[in-house]
């Protein structure tokens, strides 16, 4: 599959790239290179242009294989990448994701994840019949927590010392969306 860009309103979702139009490895490695991304994201090792070069292919592959679905989330307006939103360990045949996402460090707490989450998930349940999709966040990362409630999603557990953040085991909160579950704007 090819990948899906989204009019987010004054954002615009689309493939993460590297080539000679536009180069998110910089905009990649400034993100995960930050320290509050790397306490949270500890598995994303990108600490050099080479790893981000990397996982800009790994990504793309995740269209091409249809095992995940990821956007660069940008500026509608100045094409900047301000955050990052990742589908992953997709299932179609039983309509399954799970959402990682993170924003610029100086993008942070001004709704651009929401906002784009919420856009991407539009088009997980309606484009690729996704039925569930889960969020799970480090119980300390509370700004991760206020992306899932103001996504809709449901809080459904504590995954026990699943996670180390600061070299101390700590436990996750599981989250869900379903297709059928109201949009968070009827929500409000």
């Amino acid at each position: 599959m090819e990948p899906v860009e989204i009019n987010a309103g004054e954002y615009y979702l689309r493939a993460f790239r590297h080539d000679d139009r536009i180069d998110d490895v910089p905009a990649l490695v400034a993100a995960f290179t930050d320290e509050e991304n790397r306490r949270y994201l500890p598995r994303t090792d990108i600490g050099g242009a080479a790893a981000a070069e990397i996982f800009v292919n790994y990504l793309a592959d995740g269209w091409k294989y249809e095992s995940r679905l990821s956007w660069a989330v940008c500026d509608a307006t100045t094409a900047e990448l301000l955050a990052g939103v990742v589908i992953r360990d997709l299932d179609l045949r039983f309509g399954l994701g799970e959402v990682m996402c993170w924003s610029q460090p100086d993008h942070r707490g001004r709704g651009v994840l929401s906002t784009a989450l919420n856009s991407a998930l539009g088009f997980a349940f309606g484009g690729m019949g996704l039925h569930r999709v889960t969020y799970r966040h480090a119980v300390s990362n509370k700004a991760s927590q206020r992306v899932a409630e103001k996504c809709g999603f449901t809080l459904e557990g504590r995954l026990r010392e699943e996670m180390i953040v600061d070299d101390q085991r700590e436990d996750m909160l599981l989250w869900s969306r379903l297709a059928s579950d109201p949009s968070p704007d009827q929500l409000r």
